[in-house]
């Protein structure tokens, strides 16, 4: 069993979508694939449960016949900060919480798992502390999203290094390019120079995730 990080330079940068590709690949690769999204925010509710757009749209392409609570356990209605929301809910968000429900998704005996995290790299959590402390802990590989946009060079640099200075192998990034950014050759070619890891896949501004999940070059991870 391999589990896999996913994190990006920014919310909004295209985590799900990667996420989502990805499996598609792996499971085109006749990998069984589970996944978990720790946290959400941002939530409607479904018979009396909050779901999760981005938990709903994972569940489609894993093939572990999960339910949504099992992917996504910890979700918020308010599309706020998760530990913000926890506190106008009064809840409280745990490391070993994260744990336990993380082990209920490695009880399915995947090949692979996918965990998808919530905003950036540094995502608090409340009390200090933050879901890369999860990673941490349970020692996950990481791969970095880089949402192609300007300023992505200082925000992929920045993130890189903080998962490394974390202790953490960053094994790959992907290139994900929802619109046409200037130089956007030029910038992907800087990357490579600026990153020290293989380029897991560069996605092109598509809605189709069969392109998208032809895009990965596997053989990386």
């Amino acid at each position: 069993m391999t589990s896999y990080f996913i994190t990006a330079t920014d919310t909004d940068a295209g985590k799900t979508y990667v996420a989502c590709a990805l499996i598609r690949a792996l499971v085109q690769s006749s990998n069984k694939v589970a996944v978990y999204k720790p946290i959400s925010a941002g939530c409607e509710l479904e018979d009396g449960v909050l779901v999760n757009e981005d938990a709903k749209l994972l569940s489609l392409e894993a093939n572990c016949q999960q339910t949504t609570s099992n992917i996504n356990p910890i979700a918020f209605a308010e599309p706020i900060a998760p530990h913000i929301a926890a506190n106008k809910t009064q809840q409280y968000i745990s490391l070993s919480q994260i744990g336990e429900n993380f082990k209920q998704v490695q009880n399915l005996k995947a090949d692979i798992n996918i965990v998808e995290g919530a905003g950036g790299w540094r995502l608090p959590i409340g009390n200090g502390d933050y879901l890369s402390d999860f990673v941490k802990q349970a020692k996950l590989k990481v791969i970095l999203v880089v949402n192609m946009k300007l300023g992505c060079l200082n925000h992929a640099v920045l993130t890189y290094e903080s998962i490394i200075n974390d202790g953490l192998n960053c094994i790959a990034w992907v290139a994900n390019c929802p619109a046409q950014m200037p130089y956007l050759a030029d910038n992907i070619n800087e990357l490579k120079s600026l990153l020290p890891i293989p380029q897991l896949a560069i996605l092109p501004n598509t809605s189709d995730l069969d392109i998208a999940a032809s895009q990965f070059n596997l053989s990386v991870l």
